[in-house]
């Protein structure tokens, strides 16, 4: 048995990180260990993704999962303004087919969560095909360089001390010692918490199937994003497409590119925990299936309603596995896993689909120990 600490943080996810210095900055935790089953921070699903700071707009059928960014929207970005990413211009369309909201409905869903929205430039919208797309709208909502942000928490926790961030060391399990505390058994050993906070996204079943507590229903995807260079007339352009089968071209900052995914192609493999007769690991999952990338129908579809990015290149691609609630998978909205005492005294398991939702987390932990 190692000494005992006051937390133990399971993931050095971006939530995993900013929640060890919440505990430590705000909630008065003396010691805090985070355990990380990769040999770096913040290199899974808090990379590979579409790098975007919402702020609402993804989100028409979700007006709970809307208001909630708009609300969060200013505070990630004056927490991490070093991160975010704003030079360039953003536009949402609006597609005439399989759209599961109008251009109506759009504007005023805009207006009813206060999001800023305008018509797009004319020569903006000439971009656009016109018998595929309804209307175009010019919106505020930034990317953010992943390896800037996770650069800026580390240089937090190393300001804050207190905090021991240990890497390629995977948390095997975790029980119950005594009425309060609980046991974490790591690679490197055991350490005795008062408090255990599970912030491992999609690994969260698999570490409570090895401790014996209950899993969580949960829905995952093999997502392939591509990584793309437009043209040098769009460089500083992003266009989401929506709100059905479509499509969005993001910046992508750590790596100088965009992203390409699409609703149709960027899930490669998907399911359910509680659907399978055996529940399955999802990094195994990844591990094991063949890298084959759609980024050809991505294309092909993305020209039908923007045949001036013809010039767009893919360079890459970048894959990880997306968890979800199930019930997110029909209304695409984005509710907080939060589960204190799940299982074992003083263990807390957390899942959130967005970077700033984390202020959501942070006030229910606050509710917690504060």
């Amino acid at each position: 048995m190692q000494r005992p600490t006051d937390a133990v943080v399971i993931g050095a996810g971006f939530y995993g990180l900013r929640i060890a210095l919440h505990l430590r900055e705000s909630l008065g935790f003396n010691s805090v260990v985070v355990f990380e089953k990769e040999d770096a921070a913040m290199d899974r699903a808090s990379y590979v993704n579409q790098a975007r700071v919402h702020g609402g707009y993804h989100y028409p059928r979700s007006i709970l999962t809307a208001y909630r960014s708009q609300v969060n929207f200013p505070v990630f970005v004056r927490e991490f303004g070093d991160a975010v990413v704003d030079d360039f211009e953003h536009y949402y369309a609006i597609a005439r087919t399989l759209s599961k909201v109008n251009a109506r409905q759009f504007e005023l869903f805009c207006a009813r969560v206060g999001a800023f929205l305008e018509p797009a430039e004319s020569e903006v919208a000439e971009l656009f095909n016109p018998l595929a797309v309804e209307a175009v709208y010019h919106v505020t909502e930034p990317a953010f360089d992943s390896r800037v942000l996770r650069r800026v928490l580390l240089d937090r926790i190393e300001v804050a001390g207190g905090i021991e961030v240990r890497y390629g060391d995977r948390v095997e399990s975790i029980e119950q010692a005594g009425e309060t505390d609980i046991d974490v058994h790591a690679q490197s050993g055991t350490r005795r918490a008062h408090a255990v906070v599970s912030a491992t996204y999609s690994e969260l079943n698999p570490l409570h199937r090895r401790s014996g507590i209950p899993t969580v229903p949960l829905q995952h995807e093999i997502t392939e994003m591509a990584l793309v260079e437009l043209p040098d007339e769009l460089r500083k352009t992003a266009v989401t497409v929506m709100d059905g089968p479509f499509f969005s071209v993001m910046p992508f900052p750590s790596r100088g590119l965009h992203t390409l995914s699409h609703v149709r192609y960027t899930p490669h493999h998907r399911w359910r925990d509680d659907e399978l007769p055996r529940e399955l690991d999802p990094h195994e999952v990844l591990a094991s299936l063949p890298a084959v990338s759609r980024y050809q129908a991505m294309r092909a579809d993305l020209l039908r309603f923007l045949p001036g990015f013809v010039g767009m290149e893919q360079k890459d691609s970048i894959w990880e596995v997306k968890t979800v609630l199930p019930k997110s998978a029909s209304d695409d909205s984005r509710p907080i896993l939060f589960r204190p005492d799940h299982g074992l005294r003083n263990y807390t398991c957390i899942m959130g689909g967005k970077l700033d939702n984390i202020y959501d987390v942070l006030q229910e932990l606050t509710i917690l120990y504060g």
